[in-house]
C-alpha cells in the first residue's frame, strides 16, 4: 500500500514571540494541525510562509478565523513558498511535532510538515 503522505521537513516556528501565540497556547498540542500561508507583503522575507491555527468560525460571518503563530524560518522557506505560489496549496500536511514551553521562544514549537498524495 502506498504512503499516503511523505515527510517533507521538520523546522522550529519562527517569530513565535512577535505574534499570536500566547492567545490560543492553551489549544495547541502535538498533533495540532495549523495552515501554511504564502505572505507576499512580508518586508522581511521574499519568501515568507506563515503558519497559522484556525481557531474558530466567526459567528456573524460564518467565516474561519485564523490566528498568526509564526513563520516557516527564512532558510527553509523557499520551496514551500515557490510551490505555495504556483496553487499547490492544499500539497501540504503542517502539524506540531513538539512543545516545549520552558525553551527559548524559537525552540518553543516545532513543526513536520508532509506532502499528501495526490489522489486526483
Amino acid at each position: 500500500m502506498k504512503a499516503k503522505k511523505l515527510f517533507f521537513k521538520e523546522c522550529h516556528l519562527a517569530g513565535r514571540q512577535y505574534h499570536d501565540v500566547d492567545e490560543v497556547w492553551e489549544e495547541l498540542h502535538v498533533g495540532t494541525r495549523l495552515e501554511l500561508e504564502r505572505d507576499f507583503d512580508n518586508r522581511y522575507d521574499e519568501n515568507a510562509v506563515a503558519v497559522t491555527y484556525i481557531n474558530g468560525v466567526d459567528d456573524e460571518t460564518g467565516e474561519l478565523e485564523s490566528c498568526l503563530l509564526g513563520y516557516i524560518p527564512s532558510n527553509e522557506n523557499e520551496e514551500i513558498a515557490q510551490l505555495l505560489e504556483m496553487g499547490w496549496n492544499d500539497v501540504f500536511e503542517c502539524r506540531i511535532s513538539k512543545i516545549n514551553p520552558e525553551a527559548h521562544y524559537e525552540n518553543q514549537i516545532r513543526l513536520t510538515i508532509r506532502i499528501k498524495r495526490n489522489e486526483g
